[in-house]
């Protein structure tokens, strides 16, 4: 035994829910080798005091785009399509994959910081993104976002396509790597930005090649009724129809859909990630979670961008899930604290098909875990250890990281990123780069 986690709360998030006080923990290799009340026999090579701490799985992002670190705080209190027209997509295009390098650490350092393991992010530059996620240690599920417009349709061949070809190679090269820690998967920005050449072949190219699929769905009113005006049909009728459902997806959004997409992404198995801080600051809403649940949907949460919602703690997003949802319905039991939890974790896991590996602490999964240092003033007393980690706690309370039983971030300190460097690079490159007028602008 390689590390020994002892006097700490462990939150199993198993099967039964168990929570064990002053109880062990012990981690060989990659995996969790021992849970229990009492000190396991064989000795460790290292203790570590668990006293005062909890000791729960590692926080799941299953929606981000990691390299819009750098467009934080950039444009505040206007509409989504604004937001991306006038701020986002002018600021991506400036971006060159040395400036995305420094966002996407920027965003890996406070991913780690805050508890998150795994994350799924879904934006450009992917080929970057895997290698900082390599060299950083999380786990991820990594999609590259095509679209293709009507203009384009005549013309669009998957074999020929550039973005095609690039998650083609991004997938051969990436896909499986380091014994699955970085996944790849299809992706698709919207319904709006596609059309159905692309999502079959895209579609086929997913299920031949045992790919996931990463997309924005059912993110804003205006979709929803753009859709049925244009087609008469929902964008996830629309998308179903065009084979998009037949992978296991992961949908972004999902605050705008009609009970019969809930059942028809039910029978699909389909994953809805909510980020109810994004969807909170841009006034989009709040997503049906118990509907969604009830019809047979999985349901995971997300950040989105720290440039739609600020930053990267999911203890923000579990506690404004929690309340978003009671305030609604005006049910103050509406979503308790115990589902929250597993939204961020077992959930996540489902989502990006690893639920096999980790989201749970147990003897033989990995050793995905964080510690949470609960002898802070806001955390005492704990009555309750659910309540407390959904309603009191904080990314910052996290006091240790650890992917499959490696330590990536404990007592203050990163072990496998840089930040100084990382720093340095966004503000001598990184924001020059992508915040500099355009040649049209100067």
């Amino acid at each position: 035994m390689d590390i020994l986690f002892s006097g700490v709360t462990i939150v199993t998030m198993d099967e039964a829910m168990r929570v064990l006080f002053s109880a062990y923990l012990g981690v060989t290799g990659t995996k969790i080798s021992y849970i229990g009340k009492e000190a396991p026999k064989e000795a460790p090579e290292k203790i570590m005091d668990g006293t005062g701490m909890v000791l729960m799985p590692g926080l799941i992002n299953c929606h981000t785009h990691l390299a819009m670190s750098l467009l934080r705080g950039a444009a505040e209190d206007c509409g989504p399509g604004q937001w991306l027209e006038e701020y986002v997509f002018p600021r991506t295009d400036r971006m060159d994959a040395r400036a995305a390098r420094a966002g996407v650490n920027l965003s890996l350092a406070e991913c780690i910081r805050f508890g998150i393991t795994s994350v799924s992010d879904l934006y450009a530059f992917p080929e970057v993104t895997a290698q900082a996620v390599a060299d950083a240690g999380l786990k991820a599920n990594i999609a590259l976002p095509i679209t293709l417009f009507s203009d384009e349709t005549e013309e669009f061949d998957f074999e020929k396509d550039p973005a095609c070809r690039q998650l083609r190679t991004l997938a051969e090269t990436w896909n499986g790597y380091d014994n699955g820690r970085i996944r790849i998967d299809a992706g698709l920005d919207s319904e709006y930005t596609g059309n159905y050449r692309l999502w079959e072949a895209l579609a086929d190219y997913a299920r031949e090649t045992g790919l996931g699929l990463q997309l924005h769905l059912g993110q804003t009113k205006g979709e929803l009724e753009d859709c049925l005006d244009r087609t008469g049909l929902t964008q996830s009728q629309l998308l179903d129809c065009h084979r998009i459902f037949g992978v296991p997806v992961s949908a972004a959004g999902c605050v705008h859909l009609e009970p019969e997409d809930m059942a028809l992404l039910g029978r699909r198995k389909a994953t809805a990630v909510w980020c109810p801080v994004s969807d909170a600051k841009f006034a989009l809403g709040v997503a049906p979670v118990q509907e969604m649940v009830k019809a047979g949907m999985n349901v995971a949460l997300g950040t989105d961008s720290a440039a739609g919602s600020g930053n990267l703690d999911l203890f923000r997003e579990m506690k404004a899930a929690a309340l978003s949802v009671k305030q609604a319905t005006g049910n103050p039991g509406a979503l308790p604290p115990q589902a929250v939890l597993m939204m961020a974790t077992v959930c996540g896991a489902r989502a990006q098909g690893r639920e096999a590996q980790c989201g749970m602490l147990k003897v033989g999964m990995d050793a995905d875990l964080i510690l949470v240092d609960f002898t802070a003033p806001h955390l005492m007393p704990c009555h309750n250890v659910y309540a407390s980690l959904v309603y009191s706690a904080g990314g910052s309370d996290v006091a240790l990281t650890m992917v499959r039983g490696k330590i990536l971030y404990a007592g203050g300190k990163f072990h496998t990123i840089d930040l100084d460097e990382t720093v340095r690079e966004m503000a001598t490159y990184a924001i020059d780069k992508v915040f500099a007028p355009a040649p049209e602008e100067a």
